[in-house]
This record gives structure tokens, C-alpha cells and sequence, in this order.
């Protein structure tokens, strides 16, 4: 981590790091992941003598819509190519570069700050997501990623209409009102009737009403958490109450109880389990390349089970073969 800082003071370096590592949020595996998303920083500004380099760039982006803005988390230089890279922690959902909207509008926000000072003809976008050992990248010209822009700024345009219709999709997934929007309940509660349809459904309408079963199970999930919290807030919903729960019985004084055990006669041995860790947990004890280092010989990975996913997911898809060797015939 010391060789980000510069010519920082070693004592003062020292007594940041310190002060970091005794928040009551900081895990080790934390400073890990984020050293992989400064490697690749590294990686990126090799690539020139003298690159410049900034981060938490806030871009300006009313160009495309109105009061439109976003934080990049890296900006980098080098030579005539614009580098855009973006470091995500999260791990439940996989984001890939190509064609991300996202980076694309950080791209356009950083070629209008920079034109200016630099020549820049190539852009690339980068996102770094080590919790998912997932990195992405897709590079563009600046004349595509304009061409996209102006495709951009034009769907923007029409959001911003009295009468813009409403759109629900995929990407409601992170919007603030998915729950309450009136759009997207219709989307996922209203199927298509047609009365001299036969009596069995053919596979285009099972696969399109188990596309949307899928979101519509999130959406119950989202319902049911704000209900609940209107309800905690002394509100009501009608149809609904707050019950108590489950109880779990729990030990206040373990240290107490078990003394107490062991006086009764109770052997120490029979009071305790001992278990390996998981690979997880090794994991984070050791970091991924020296468990592998150590212990590799002695970890396998096999095939996964065959397992439904949407037809545009970026895993390979299954061969004949592999479901053959999964599922043999007799």
C-alpha cells in the first residue's frame, strides 16, 4: 500500500494506516481488493512516460441531460488514449465494460474537461470488481463514443417530456421507487389473454413468464420490507400487522454457563466442536494467492450443476457433453 503514497512521511503513512485499520468496518480483505483495483491503475500508467492521473473526478454531464453528473472513481491520461476505470466492491452483481452506459457517460464528462489540454483519439473503459475476480474492459474511438453520445442525449431528451411514458425494465433494479412505481407492477402483473390461444402454453410464453416471475419474486421481497418498515414507523397498511417472530434461545454468559458445566462434572472435550475452516474463511485468513501457493495441490474445483439463466448472461453454455457426463443415461 506504501508505494501509492508517494513521498508521504513514513510516521505520518504509519499512523493513517493504523488509524484506518482500527475502524470498527475495516476488514483485511478489504485493503486486498483494493490493492488489485491500484495494480491495475499501475498497469495503466506504464503504458506512458507521463501519464496524468486523478481521482474522484466529479464530471459534468448536463450535455446529455440537464443537471446530470457523475463521480468517477479513476481517470487516467496516457498519451493519446483516455482511460476510464471504475472499481466496484460489490459482489452481487456482475458488471461488464462493454457498451456500460455508465463508463460511457464518465467518458463523454472527462473528454469535455480534457479536450482542451489533450489529443486524446481513443478511449478506454475499465471495471475492476476483485470481490467477483472480475475485470472488464472495452475500448472505443472518440468519433463512437460521440456517435453514442448523441444517441444518449436524445433518449434523455424524451425522459424529460411531461407526457414521456414510463419504461420498466431490468434496469429498475437499483431505482428508489421500484417498489411503489405503478409501471413496473402493471409490467409484472399483467399477462397476455387471448381466449382462443390453446390450453397449453407454448415454450416462448414459459420462458417469458418465468423471465418475469424471476423479478417479480425480488419486487414481493421489496414490498414486504416496505411494509414493514412503515409499519415499525407507527403507520398502517391495510391487510397487514406486525407479529412477533421466531425466538432463538441464546447463551448471555457463555464463559459463566460453560464454568458451570465443567464443575458439574462435564468433560471439556464434549463442550466444544473443532472444525476446518472453509475455503472462504482461509481465504481471507491467507489472501487467494498464497492459499493457492500453499495449499493448491489439495483444492478442485468441479463442474457446477447445469442451472437456468437468461439467454443474454456472459457464461459459456452448457455442451451436450457435460450434461451427458452429469446426467448419464442407463
Amino acid at each position: 500500500m506504501q508505494k501509492w503514497c508517494g513521498d508521504v512521511d513514513d510516521a505520518a503513512f504509519l499512523r493513517e494506516l493504523a488509524r484506518i485499520r482500527a475502524d470498527p468496518l475495516y476488514q483485511s480483505e478489504m485493503e486486498r481488493h483494493v490493492g488489485v483495483y491500484l495494480d491495475i491503475i499501475a498497469g495503466v500508467c506504464m503504458l506512458t512516460p507521463s501519464p496524468y492521473v486523478v481521482t474522484e473526478k466529479r464530471l459534468d454531464l448536463s450535455r446529455i441531460a440537464p443537471g446530470c453528473f457523475g463521480t468517477a472513481d479513476c481517470i487516467a491520461i496516457c498519451g493519446d488514449v483516455l482511460h476510464v476505470i471504475d472499481f466496484k466492491y460489490g459482489k452481487g452483481v456482475r458488471v461488464d465494460a462493454e457498451e456500460n452506459p455508465q463508463l460511457r457517460l464518465y467518458a463523454l464528462g472527462a473528454l469535455a474537461a480534457y479536450a482542451v489540454l489533450f489529443d486524446i483519439r481513443t478511449v478506454c473503459t475499465h471495471i475492476v470488481q476483485p470481490r467477483l475476480d472480475h475485470y472488464s474492459t472495452e475500448t472505443i474511438s472518440v468519433d463512437e463514443l460521440t456517435a453514442w453520445g448523441e444517441t444518449a442525449r436524445a433518449a434523455a431528451a424524451e425522459t424529460q417530456r411531461e407526457d414521456a411514458p414510463l419504461h420498466p425494465g431490468d434496469w429498475c433494479r437499483f431505482c428508489k421507487a421500484k417498489v411503489q412505481c405503478r409501471a413496473r407492477a402493471v409490467m409484472l402483473l399483467t399477462l397476455e389473454d387471448d381466449m382462443r390461444a390453446p390450453d397449453l402454453l407454448t415454450d416462448d410464453e414459459i420462458g417469458g413468464i418465468l423471465t418475469r416471475a424471476q423479478t417479480l419474486a425480488s419486487w414481493v421481497k421489496g414490498l414486504e420490507v416496505y411494509v414493514q418498515e412503515k409499519l415499525l414507523a407507527g403507520g398502517s397498511v391495510p391487510g397487514w400487522k406486525l407479529v412477533e417472530g421466531r425466538s432463538v434461545r441464546t447463551i448471555t454468559d457463555t464463559a459463566k454457563a460453560f464454568a458451570a458445566l465443567r464443575a458439574a462434572g462435564y468433560d471439556e472435550a464434549m463442550l466444544y466442536e473443532r472444525k476446518p475452516l472453509g475455503l472462504t474463511a482461509l481465504e481471507k485468513l491467507c489472501g487467494p494467492a498464497e492459499l493457492a501457493r500453499l495449499i493448491g495441490d489439495c483444492i478442485e474445483k468441479p463442474a457446477g450443476k447445469p442451472t437456468l439463466a437468461p439467454e443474454n448472461d456472459k457464461r459459456r453454455e452448457y455442451s451436450e457433453k457435460k450434461l451427458d457426463d452429469m446426467f448419464p443415461q442407463d
